[in-house]
């Protein structure tokens, strides 16, 4: 029987990490490596809705992301904070208790998620944490949990977005529609 696994990713701490490479990634490679390597059937990806950005969204659901979205509040100096983590963890816990999914691959570096990390492995639902984060700048809380983990700026070669390169697909995906969970219609 095939295992149904789900990612979830923190969608502001891969962002700020991959900023942090001195190489261009590929979100559709990155979705179909997802599949390919850990089996990913549904990769949610947690973001603040800032309105400017719809494109971006819509491109993310055409490269196979299911997008759950938050309004987000701007600090003092005016940049937008979305506050997504809570949301993940609920969704997370949710299709854990409610077995949605059999195994879990979360996408983060932040340590804010290790009492999530312990949960799952206490409940053998935890595949692997992908740290978008280089090794000694993932949190050292979720690499105490003892969590599988494996670093995307190690996957340059694949994921690296090269000019003129073909995109890789397995299959044409399709983003939800489902907007009472605070999906992007």
């Amino acid at each position: 029987m095939t295992e149904n696994v789900h990612a979830y990713i923190d969608g502001a701490n891969l962002h700020n990490a991959i900023k942090q490479l001195a190489w261009d990634f590929d979100y559709a490679r990155f979705r179909v490596w997802l599949k390919d390597k850990y089996k990913v059937s549904r990769a949610y990806m947690f973001l603040g809705l800032i309105p400017e950005y719809t494109a971006l969204y819509t491109k993310l659901q055409e490269q196979g992301y299911t997008l759950v979205l938050k309004p987000v509040t701007y600090d003092k100096d005016g940049k937008p904070k979305g506050n997504c983590d809570a949301d993940l963890v609920v969704k997370v816990m949710r299709d854990a208790y409610e077995n949605n999914c059999d195994k879990i691959v979360l996408v983060s570096s932040d340590g804010d998620y290790a009492s999530l990390v312990d949960f799952l492995l206490e409940k053998n639902k935890m595949r692997i944490l992908l740290s978008p984060s280089a090794p000694q700048k993932c949190s050292l809380l979720l690499k105490r949990t003892g969590v599988p983990i494996a670093y995307v700026c190690d996957q340059q070669s694949v994921l690296q977005k090269i000019k003129g390169r073909p995109p890789i697909r397995t299959e044409s995906y399709k983003g939800s529609t489902r907007s009472d969970e605070g999906i992007l219609p």
